[in-house]
């Protein structure tokens, strides 16, 4: 059994998760950062060299329940003990839902929802065991529906009922869970989400509030966060003695969260988004 802290993190190739690996083994963690696919860990092993740090480097695909169970028997077998779980791993996706087949919803689904309780579900044995920590990192996304985010802010709305649920059955055996709400964020996420030519040529009766959202969106991005900055906050998740349920990770995404938690009718969130689109 391993006296040092350890920390799995999902979806780690890039980003907040990239960023959130490097940091967690800067402050001390035993870190194993996993990725579907490892051949993509050179940007992450060269940002561990230039820090400083050593981790490791796990395949795991939360898609893939064979995957997700071997790499928590792995770190199991290897340390004896899990401290934190950060469910990082994710994907954008664009689109409305008249003109795209569901097949897109439920791969959408698939990564962020069922992705995130698979791992989950094979984590919690050993933060019972140690009294850990599971953070799930979701998004402004999991809080305000927005507009050709149908797919991706169902998935999000569904990891954060899922873990609001868990929360208390789960501080009842000792572990603290909680859910970090980035907003923009500058990060390769953004640019894999599908804006291309298909989407525009595809969106119909559509196209113009699309090509509003997206001007609209581009302008929010122009003041986004670093993966850096979202990684602190984690960090914090991570170590505070009495981390909050919720967390945003800026000022901005307080603020828009708050017209969400302030709005009971609903009517307030509509007219901001459909602002987006004018």
């Amino acid at each position: 059994m391993s006296n040092e802290r350890v920390a799995l993190i999902t979806g780690t190739s890039t980003g907040i998760g990239l960023a959130t690996a490097v940091l967690a083994a800067r402050r001390g963690f035993r870190t194993v950062a996993t990725m579907r696919d490892t051949g993509r860990a050179d940007r992450l092993r060269k940002a561990a060299a230039e820090a400083g740090v050593e981790l490791e480097i796990r395949p795991l695909d939360v898609t893939d329940a064979g995957s997700v169970s071997a790499a928590f028997h792995g770190v199991l077998a290897d340390y004896g003990r899990l401290d934190v779980l950060v469910n990082n791993a994710g994907a954008g996706h664009l689109g409305t839902l008249e003109k795209e087949p569901l097949s897109a919803l439920r791969d959408t689904m698939e990564v962020n929802f069922f992705g995130v309780a698979e791992a989950t579900k094979a984590a919690l044995p050993a933060l019972r065991a140690s009294g850990g920590r599971l953070i799930t990192v979701t998004s402004v996304g999991g809080v305000i529906g927005q507009p050709f985010n149908e797919a991706y802010c169902a998935a999000k709305f569904a990891v954060e009922g899922l873990m609001e649920s868990l929360a208390p059955v789960a501080a009842a055996q000792g572990v603290k869970v909680c859910v970090v709400e980035p907003g923009a964020v500058a990060t390769e996420f953004v640019n894999n989400v599908g804006v291309d030519e298909r989407l525009f040529a595809e969106a119909g009766p559509y196209a113009e509030s699309l090509n509003s959202y997206i001007a609209n969106v581009t302008k929010s991005f122009q003041s986004a966060q670093t993966a850096d900055e979202v990684a602190e906050v984690i960090l914090a998740a991570m170590t505070a003695e009495a981390p909050a349920f919720r967390i945003q990770t800026s000022k901005w995404a307080e603020e828009f969260a708050s017209t969400k938690f302030a709005d009971l009718d609903g009517s307030a969130v509509q007219r901001l988004t459909s602002g987006w689109l004018a």
